[in-house]
C-alpha cells in the first residue's frame, strides 16, 4: 500500500472542503494550489490579509484560481462567529466584546469555519505551535461524542506486509498527552481504533502496550496499573473492539510469544494498532521504527475531535501540507 497515494485517492473521491488558516505563509499558499490542481479538495480557503496572500503567491508564481481568500479582520461571518464563540466561552468569563476581537484570530476563525460547517477540515501549524492549534480545536470544535480526550497518532508504513494492515500500523499517542490517565488511555484506544478504520480501511485490532504482560511486572507500579485499568475501561467503553492488554511489544506482535505470555488473546497475530503507555514510549517507539526499520512515519495526526483538524511541524514542506491535508480530508468522511 502506498499510503500517501491512497489518502489522495480517497480525498479526491470524497471532495470535502478545507481551510488553511495560515494563508499568508509561503508553503501553505503553494500547498493550496497543489491541492486544488490535484482535486484533493473541492474547495480550499486561505485566511489572512488578501493583498498579502496575493503578494506572496505572485512572488512564488502561484496561481490562486479556484482558491477562496478570506480576511478574518473583515469577514461577513464575523458577527455570526463571534456570537457562537461567546456562547461557547461565556461560562469562562468571555464577554461579547472580547469574543468579537478573539474570533478574528486566524486559528479560531478557521476552527469556527469547521464547527459551523463552512469547511470540513482544518490544517495548521506551519507558523503556529501545537499548543495553539490544539487550543483552538478544543475550545471551538471540541472532542467527539463520548470522548473527553484529544490525542494523536502516527501512521507507520513498514513496507513489510507481515506487520499490521498490509505493512501499515497506527501508533498512538506519540505527540499530545505526556502521561495519560487510565481514562485517557481508554479514549486514546478508541480514537486510534477509529483512525485505523478510517485511514487504513482495516478492522482495528488494538494492543495496550507496557513493559509488563498480564501482570508479569508485578502489581505495585502505577505505570502497569494504569495500563491495566485503561484496558479494562476501553473494553467497557468500546465493547465491539478487538483489544487486549497490558502487553509487551513482542507479546503484542509475535504470535508465538503472544501464545506463551498471553495464551488465548483475541489479538494474536492480528495487531494493527498500538497504544503506548505514555508520550516517552510512543515518541521513542515511532522514531526507532522509522530510523532502524526504514518505515515511513506520517503524522502526528490529531484524533478524538468532533471534526477533523490537523497539526503540522513548523519545519514542514509544501508537500507535507498537501499530504496532511489529504489525510485530514479523509478523516472528514
Amino acid at each position: 500500500m502506498d499510503f500517501v497515494q491512497e489518502m489522495k485517492k480517497k480525498a479526491n473521491a470524497l471532495q470535502n472542503t478545507l481551510v488553511l488558516p495560515e494563508g499568508t505563509e509561503e508553503r501553505t499558499i503553494i500547498a493550496a494550489a497543489k491541492i486544488i490542481a490535484d482535486k484533493i479538495a473541492s474547495k480550499v480557503t486561505l485566511l489572512g490579509n488578501v493583498d498579502k496572500i496575493k503578494e506572496v503567491a505572485a512572488a512564488n508564481n502561484v496561481d490562486l484560481a479556484g482558491i477562496d481568500l478570506i480576511d478574518p479582520e473583515n469577514s461577513e461571518w464575523n458577527a455570526e462567529f463571534a456570537a457562537e464563540y461567546y456562547e461557547l466561552r461565556k461560562k469562562k468569563g468571555m464577554t461579547e466584546e472580547q469574543a468579537a476581537i478573539d474570533i478574528k484570530h486566524f486559528l479560531r476563525f478557521g476552527a469556527m469555519m469547521v464547527r459551523l460547517g463552512k469547511a470540513d477540515a482544518m490544517v495548521a501549524g506551519a507558523l503556529s505551535s501545537t499548543a495553539d492549534v490544539l487550543r483552538a480545536g478544543l475550545t471551538i470544535i471540541g472532542t467527539a461524542s463520548g470522548m473527553k480526550t484529544a490525542s494523536s497518532c502516527f501512521v507507520m508504513d513498514t513496507h513489510n506486509p507481515k506487520w499490521g494492515a498490509d505493512g501499515v500500523l497506527i501508533f498512538s499517542d506519540c505527540a499530545v498527552i505526556p502521561t495519560p490517565s487510565a481514562e485517557q488511555l481508554a479514549d486514546i484506544a478508541g480514537a486510534a481504533a477509529n483512525s485505523c478504520k478510517v485511514m487504513l480501511g482495516a478492522e482495528p485490532v488494538v494492543a495496550m502496550m507496557s513493559y509488563s504482560t498480564k501482570g508479569s511486572g508485578g502489581n505495585k507500579d502505577e505505570n502497569i496499573l494504569r495500563v491495566q485499568e485503561g484496558t479494562r475501561l476501553a473494553k467497557e467503553k468500546f465493547p465491539e473492539l478487538c483489544l487486549d492488554g497490558e502487553l509487551q511489544a513482542d507479546a503484542a506482535l509475535i504470535p508465538s510469544v503472544t501464545e506463551k505470555k498471553a495464551p488465548g488473546s483475541p489479538i494474536t497475530g492480528k495487531v494493527n494498532t498500538l497504544v503506548f503507555p505514555d508520550l516517552g514510549a510512543g515518541n521513542i517507539g515511532y522514531k526507532l521504527v522509522q530510523r532502524l526499520a526504514g518505515a515511513d512515519a506520517f503524522g502526528p495526526i490529531l484524533q478524538g475531535f468532533a471534526k477533523p483538524i490537523s497539526d503540522l511541524s513548523r519545519g514542514c514542506s509544501a508537500d507535507d501540507i498537501v499530504t496532511t491535508s489529504a489525510i485530514t480530508l479523509v478523516q472528514a468522511g
